[in-house]
């Protein structure tokens, strides 16, 4: 079993620690991505702009993890900015976005540390740039099964590249 250190702030702690968790195994999976394989188009069918590689996939992921915690910020009357999306050239780069990013959504406890997780009165949800609505667990949550799906897209990815190379 891996020694690991838990957070101890309740829900906030599991929050945080899943949601570093899916970060590392995010790592994890492009650790050592030449940045030929990184840039390249993989999926021609899609019109989502954000799934057409491993680059626009991780620029994707990266923005989103900012961007949770800022639709957060602003429902509490911040006056910020949403994170423009930023394509990078290595995976060690991305690497480091992330953590950055992990960074900043740590922050937001540190800057409301009794900041309410669960909100049962539909009205005073948050509304997503995408029209769903989500208490801040929720979004936390989705924030973390985001960074799942397109770790396994990812996977997926490196599959059909490497296929390629044996052709």
């Amino acid at each position: 079993m891996i020694n690991r250190i838990f957070r101890d702030n309740g829900a906030i702690g599991a929050i945080l620690d899943e949601y570093e968790k899916t970060i590392i195994e995010l790592n994890d999976v492009i650790q050592g991505i030449p940045q030929k394989q990184l840039i390249a188009t993989v999926d021609f069918q899609t019109k989502d702009e954000d799934c057409k590689s491993i680059q626009t996939i991780l620029t994707h992921v990266v923005s989103s993890g900012y961007n949770y915690v800022i639709v957060i910020r602003k429902w509490l009357g911040e006056s910020v900015s949403y994170k423009e999306k930023l394509a990078l050239n290595s995976f060690e780069e991305y690497q480091i976005a992330l953590q950055e990013m992990f960074a900043f959504n740590e922050q937001i406890f540190r800057d409301y540390p009794h900041l309410k997780l669960c909100e049962y009165d539909p009205s005073k949800k948050i509304k997503t740039r995408w029209g769903q609505f989500y208490d801040v667990e929720q979004l936390f949550e989705h924030a973390i099964v985001h960074i799942l799906r397109h770790r396994r897209q990812i996977e997926k990815f490196k599959v059909m590249l490497i296929s390629k190379l044996d052709e």
